[in-house]
């Protein structure tokens, strides 16, 4: 479970479809929210849209891995995609803020969690990197500034950080991450069976 957050604005999403194109056997967690549809987003590819009562229910019945209110919105991740994935062997990636990453921390899944804080080259980049977006009203845009310093102060929460100032020297750190963190002994199935047929050789 690769786990990337950052404040918003800081490259999170760009990097993680990247190393989704990259990569093999990674997949990304598709998150359910309770906010509008921003133009070019796809219902069901980039998040699941519901409404608050349907996010409630999910809720409510334990339907969710991890849940969390960002900017008015809920935000949460479906529990039984990323259970069958993980059954599966495969990797999953999650785009979520700090709020669900600790939340996850919490579950029984916490032994695969990889977690990756990613920060903007600077203050400046990120404002200008907000406004470019022409998505966001300026009311929104000044919130999510607002809100990226609550955001920055959970950085040392994370086992890794990524300070995107070029975002292909960020892609190769991430997939460095990945590789080194599939090569961990615990994460490799079928090792023990591997190595005692090495010895049975001997």
């Amino acid at each position: 479970m690769l786990v990337l957050s950052s404040p918003s604005g800081a490259g999170k999403t760009t990097l993680s479809r990247m190393l989704l194109a990259a990569e093999t056997g990674l997949e990304m967690s598709v998150s359910v929210t309770t906010r509008p549809m921003r133009p070019g987003e796809i219902d069901g590819e980039d998040y699941i849209f519901v409404s608050s009562e349907e996010f409630n229910t999910m809720r409510d019945a334990g339907g969710l891995l991890e849940w969390a209110l960002v900017f008015d919105n809920f935000y949460g991740t479906p529990k039984s995609l990323v259970e069958k994935a993980l059954r599966e062997g495969r990797d999953v990636m999650f785009d979520i803020d700090w709020q669900g990453a600790e939340n996850l921390t919490k579950t029984d899944h916490e032994k695969d969690l990889v977690t990756v804080f990613i920060l903007p080259p600077s203050g400046d980049a990120l404002e200008s990197r907000l406004k470019g977006r022409a998505q966001d009203t300026p009311e929104v845009v000044k919130r999510r500034m607002a809100g990226a310093s609550n955001e920055i102060q959970h950085w040392d929460d994370y086992e890794y950080v990524v300070i995107n100032t070029d975002v292909e020297k960020s892609l190769l750190e991430l997939k460095a991450i990945l590789a080194a963190e599939r090569l961990k002994r615990t994460r490799r199935t079928g090792l023990k069976k591997f190595v005692r047929g090495i010895q049975a050789k001997l």
